[in-house]
């Protein structure tokens, strides 16, 4: 069994985890990072290109911020948007001297969006973890926190999953959940990592969830292996969408879905002038692509709003010394009710993970390490396994991968699902489990199934259609619903509004 004792300990090696890393080992804190799989090599950012919001302070940042806001809903903050906007702007400075090259949008000013190839830019980000001093342990799935006699979260344990999966347990002062969201093993890529241990296992702890039901984003993807190339990545935003009679399809993306979830075909191809447009982020693309057919893969959280909530800009979950970066938080502050993508996530990404190494590492100087600690009790943790974890996902899977239960919802379809889901709990919690891989597997299936069951009950709650949320029974959006929605809950799902006291400042409040 391997045991550690740091300052911080960074859950997640992706670029929230990298920069949270990093952040905290520059604020003069020892660092222990631990990934999944291989930092800087997986999850979805490693396959494919990465939009950031890089616009400088002026009327640009004030146009971005309105515009924002106004897309998601209303949902979102002004104030931490012009935070977020900031910090990207300040490292992206950061990496150019590091020598990274970066693409600038071959559609917009080059001072409103660049892009950044997400394998290359990963890589980048292991070697300056390495550089920063941080200790890095790839193939270590976390699987419980750490919490000392007042519940405040001391280090994690889990799996190593190179060597005989032996158990490993690291003492911290402090630690940053970055663990990406749960895509449902829906198929997309780099998503097969994505099983939302990070939201069990912190809401196992006592954190709190917010914007559950802005967990329903889908993405376009070709269908099988054809001539598809030029339409992977960014080569699909410019292409044209047709459906099965060959008309094009309005507002691109959107009227895509809706067609499929109507039960048409949906077909992407490029000519010359969109192939060419391409060119600057990815070269040596076809110049010109054959229609072809495209199917809707669900990105849940990852693609989606939901997640962890956090209190502040500092990325303080509501559990002491628990910090929480990147997609396994929620994004409803600086996306509202729609997708992070479009430069969005990556730059949330980015900012919050500076902001949680920062705060952690600040958190550890004053943390008692000398109490003792235990691990938190968690679901498909049991010695032995009496029911087969595919049994789980299989049921999740059901309930959410197709459009006709997450693209479009209504109360029927919704307790439905809650009935079934709830349902199988009791198994996953007390007959999940084993050693080694089977272990490892049951784990991920009990988290697949909470996050379900979160996103359920919490799209039951909103009855509206409010961005990515869309209620056949309930079509438009009503100021009442302009709240967010917290939740929480492992055995017994809760979900509440918060309250209207604190929902953040508009751009009108912030800017003349």
């Amino acid at each position: 069994m391997t045991e550690l004792e740091t300052d911080v300990l960074v859950i997640g090696g992706g670029p929230a985890g990298t920069w949270a890393a990093v952040s905290a080992a520059a604020a003069g804190a020892t660092v222990v990072l631990v990934d999944k799989a291989r930092c800087g090599s997986s999850g979805p950012t490693a396959h494919g290109a990465i939009s950031l919001w890089h616009i400088p302070p002026g009327p640009a940042r004030d146009e971005a911020v309105r515009r924002a806001h106004a897309h998601g809903g209303g949902l979102g903050d002004a104030e931490l948007m012009y935070r977020v906007l900031e910090e990207t702007y300040q490292r992206i400075e950061q990496v150019a001297r590091w020598g990274y090259r970066i693409a600038t949008d071959p559609a917009a000013p080059a001072t409103r969006r660049i892009y950044l190839d997400g394998a290359g830019y990963l890589r980048r980000m292991r070697r300056g973890v390495r550089e920063a001093g941080v200790r890095v342990l790839d193939h270590h799935p976390a699987l419980q926190l750490l919490v000392d006699r007042d519940g405040v979260v001391a280090g994690a344990t889990g799996l190593r999953n190179d060597n005989g999966f032996e158990r490993w347990t690291v003492r911290a002062g402090a630690v940053v959940v970055a663990t990406g969201g749960c895509a449902f093993l829906s198929g997309g890529a780099g998503t097969d990592v994505d099983t939302g241990d990070g939201l069990l296992f912190a809401a196992e702890a006592g954190a709190e969830l917010s914007g559950m039901e802005f967990s329903c984003a889908y993405s376009l993807l070709p269908q099988g292996n054809a001539e598809t190339s030029a339409l992977r990545g960014l080569g699909l935003r410019f292409a044209t969408l047709y459906d099965e009679s060959g008309a094009e399809l309005p507002g691109h993306r959107s009227a895509a879905l809706a067609a499929i979830a109507d039960g048409r075909r949906v077909f992407a191809g490029l000519d010359d002038g969109q192939a060419a447009r391409t060119r600057p982020a990815r070269q040596g693309i076809a110049d010109r692509a054959k229609r072809v057919p495209l199917r809707a893969v669900l990105g849940g959280t990852v693609r989606g709003t939901g997640g962890l909530r956090v209190t502040g800009p500092e990325c303080a979950t509501t559990v002491a010394g628990l910090f929480a970066a990147g997609d396994v938080v929620s994004r409803e502050s600086v996306t509202g009710a729609v997708s992070g993508v479009d430069g969005l996530g990556g730059a949330w990404a980015m900012a919050s993970g500076v902001w949680a190494g920062t705060s952690a590492a600040k958190f550890a100087r004053t943390a008692d390490r000398r109490a003792p600690a235990h691990e938190v009790p968690g679901a498909g943790l049991n010695a032995v396994a009496r029911i087969d974890p595919r049994a789980v996902i299989g049921l999740v899977q059901e309930h959410t991968l197709p459009l006709r239960r997450s693209y479009w919802r209504s109360a029927g379809s919704l307790r439905d699902s809650i009935g079934e889901l709830d349902g199988m709990w009791p198994g996953a919690e007390f007959d999940l489990g084993g050693r080694g891989v089977d272990l490892l597997r049951a784990r991920q299936a009990a988290a697949l199934l909470a996050v379900a069951r979160w996103t359920k009950y919490s799209a039951l709650m909103r009855a509206e259609s409010r961005g990515m949320h869309r209620r056949t029974d309930h079509p438009g959006a009503t100021d009442t619903w302009r709240v967010r929605l917290n939740s929480g809950g492992v055995r017994s799902v809760w979900v509440r509004p918060e309250a209207p006291r604190t929902m953040p400042r508009q751009p009108r409040d912030i800017v003349a």
